[in-house]
């Protein structure tokens, strides 16, 4: 007979507690308010959703979706991501708006872990969706929200990486004919695993000048001056349009006045299968976790019958409360203490200092009451007068 399940939890979930969440709603407050700031609407959606929509839809690989059955015996998903979600309600419920659309979101998304992951199966992200602008505007104020969200939340030290997956999908076909080579190296790059990317180039025995510029393509981080270096080991294709891209996205930014956070890196690559041009990742100081992850997005409003183009980011709550720098405001906390008949005094005190700002008060009966009870408390009315027990 198996153990009973006491305690535990289904793997990769877990419980937030009080100090914890005080912090998350904190921070959802801070954000939310910062993309209302920005124009744009909150939007909620079913925490499932059908497989063969959103499910099928997702970038998410599907060993990683929840899958169950209705009642109807249709196989339904918890929602591994809002962006596939938010393309079906822009495609029929939103439909007769006109583009473009702002809309943003807090949620909490699933996908699940192997037991040797050790990562959360269910987080929340807090995210926008900008639908129906190719512009590099779009990308640009994409990016400067997200600069924006996260000063808004108190981080300290932070930037975002900058890529473009035209560029690196380009250069890779102007160099390595072999399509499982070209994966290969994505590989290597997305672990930064250069090391590894130097010697499989190695072991391709490519002609020196390709060899030389998939070398230099992992020097390609920094900052505006590395787009001339990117343009010269280019071919007038795919890789150079993407370089274009990226100084008119830098011009943008230069007009946000947020080019102090931005750091190019050419070598960026996402998990996610759906982005189609520049994407982005926001990391704090001393943080191994990105904070945010987005990019454009143009192939999948097509999937849901309404195509255009997007672009978008998502905040994950758990990195960001990490690297927020939060200081609660302190509220003065009364215990008052009572016995039965001092029941109406008691409640009436309460009420009358509950009307102070920022004041939290618990009205307890003193038989319910130790002396390790009152630690929280900055002070305590006992109106039995008797000695702590």
């Amino acid at each position: 007979m198996s153990k009973p399940l006491g305690f535990e939890k289904p793997l990769g979930m877990r419980d937030i507690l009080p100090d914890v969440l005080e912090k998350q709603r904190w921070l959802e407050q801070q954000v939310k308010a910062c993309m209302k700031q920005w124009g744009y609407r909150e939007i909620a959606t079913p925490t499932l959703e059908y497989y063969d929509t959103v499910g099928g839809a997702s970038a998410t690989l599907d060993n990683k979706l929840f899958k169950l059955l209705d009642s109807e015996g249709k196989t339904v998903v918890l929602r591994p991501d809002m962006t596939a979600p938010i393309a079906r309600v822009a495609s029929s419920l939103l439909k007769e708006e006109p583009l473009p659309l702002r809309l943003m979101y807090t949620a909490n998304v699933f996908r699940a872990q192997k037991n040797e992951a050790g990562r959360n199966a269910e987080f929340t992200q807090l995210g926008i969706e900008y639908l129906g602008s190719s512009s590099v505007d779009a990308d640009a104020e994409a990016i400067a929200l997200a600069v924006s969200v996260l000063k808004a939340a108190g981080v300290g030290v932070f930037k975002i990486a900058v890529g473009h997956i035209g560029f690196l999908e380009g250069l890779l076909e102007e160099i390595v004919e072999k399509k499982e080579d070209r994966e290969k190296l994505k590989e290597f790059l997305y672990y930064r695993d250069y090391v590894g990317f130097r010697h499989y180039v190695k072991e391709m025995a490519l002609p020196e000048a390709g060899a030389a510029r998939l070398y230099e393509l992992l020097k390609l981080r920094g900052g505006k001056d590395l787009l001339d270096r990117a343009e010269a080991i280019t071919i007038n294709g795919q890789a150079r349009k993407a370089v274009t891209n990226l100084r008119q996205l830098w011009e943008a930014l230069e007009a946000y006045q947020v080019e102090q956070y931005i750091l190019l890196d050419l070598n960026l690559l996402s998990n996610l299968d759906y982005y189609t041009g520049i994407l982005f990742e926001g990391y704090a100081a001393n943080q191994g976790f990105s904070i945010c992850t987005g990019g454009r997005y143009d192939g999948l409003m097509a999937q849901f019958g309404r195509p255009c183009p997007a672009t978008g980011f998502a905040v994950q709550m758990d990195s960001l409360i990490e690297a927020a720098d939060y200081q609660p405001a302190r509220p003065k906390k009364f215990l008052i203490l009572y016995h039965a008949a001092q029941r109406t005094e008691a409640l009436e005190k309460a009420r009358v200092l509950r009307t102070g700002e920022n004041a939290v008060v618990i009205a307890q009966r003193k038989e319910e009451w130790t002396q390790a009870s009152t630690a929280p408390y900055t002070e305590v009315i006992d109106l039995t007068g008797e000695e702590a027990t």
